[in-house]
């Protein structure tokens, strides 16, 4: 489970005191509203590409730290739990249940024999692919309604979009 710290109100004073930049024609926004209506509308979007997955029985948690591993490669939980952000008595309750579907891999490290690492399996390269596939299918048909401008925007806010996820 991920863990955040609630904003306080001397830091929402702070968001609030940044200046005004626009965020449509015509028409500023202080940071804290394009903050506001932007955590809304990934919210919405994230979740409906959620809805286009791979049949399985994984929660969201043990879908993601599937997805880290896939993408990563083999890892120790240390270092999953630090690319999920929680905590590793969390992403251990994860990992076994990756484990016992038979998605996840534990071997000896051959760097350090006190450290486990976490490898995916062919079944689980396969529900990836698959996520993968649905995903795109669903996002390039609505891309593709967008004006030529508006993918553009589009590109240029996800550049913004990875360095906020990364920050």
């Amino acid at each position: 489970m991920e863990s955040r710290t609630p904003p306080t109100p001397a830091t929402l004073g702070v968001i609030r005191a940044q200046p005004p930049i626009a965020i449509e024609a015509g028409r500023d926004r202080d940071v804290s509203d394009v903050s506001h209506e932007f955590r809304l509308a990934n919210g919405r979007l994230a979740r409906r590409l959620r809805q286009e997955k791979a049949e399985n029985e994984l929660g969201s948690g043990q879908f993601s730290a599937l997805g880290v591993l896939y993408l990563h490669g083999p890892l120790t939980l240390t270092e999953l739990s630090e690319f999920e952000r929680v905590t590793p008595p969390s992403m251990t309750r994860t990992v076994k249940c990756l484990v016992d579907a038979g998605l996840v891999t534990r071997t000896d490290s051959t760097l350090d024999g006190r450290k486990i690492v976490l490898s995916t399996t062919d079944a689980a390269a396969e529900i990836m692919t698959e996520t993968r596939k649905r995903r795109d299918a669903w996002l390039v048909l609505r891309v593709a309604q967008l004006s030529p401008e508006q993918r553009s925007t589009l590109a240029d806010a996800t550049v913004i979009m990875k360095e906020l996820a990364d920050s």
